[in-house]
């Protein structure tokens, strides 16, 4: 079940639906496969370079969320390696969850952007479906 909330995850996050998931919180350490949907705040979608995503089709995990094709991301929380805004928000998330958020652009791509995707400064929307939550390996 949805809940619409908006609460401040972290300075420049928050929070404005959520789907609890089951079993640990992810935190400091721990490996999550996630996946994501960007949107300008306008509500323009962020997408995926279809050329990439063909090349490399046979390389990635894909799934189908809400109708649409998802690519499977891993990460250690920690490391930084997604953006900010999505390392943030993935902490206290378990697995089956489903978190949106509103992300300043300093925790985005900030006064650069991504040359013909997100212009300078803009904020994101963020759609976060974690689909584990296990120890670095």
């Amino acid at each position: 079940m949805l809940s619409k909330l908006n609460r401040q995850l972290d300075k420049g996050i928050e929070l404005v639906e959520d789907r609890p998931g089951r079993g640990d919180k992810a935190g400091k350490g721990a490996r999550i496969v996630y996946n994501a949907r960007f949107f300008l705040r306008r509500g323009d979608e962020v997408t995926n370079d279809p050329r990439s995503i063909a090349l490399y089709r046979d390389q990635l995990k894909i799934r189908r969320i809400d109708g649409v094709e998802l690519i499977d991301h891993t990460t250690i929380l920690g490391k930084r390696q997604p953006i900010a805004c999505v390392e943030k928000a993935l902490y206290g998330m378990q697995a089956g969850g489903f978190w949106e958020i509103l992300a300043s652009s300093h925790l985005c791509y900030g006064g650069k952007g991504v040359d013909g995707l997100i212009p300078p400064d803009a904020m994101l929307r963020v759609r976060l479906w974690v689909q584990e939550v296990g120890a670095a390996g």
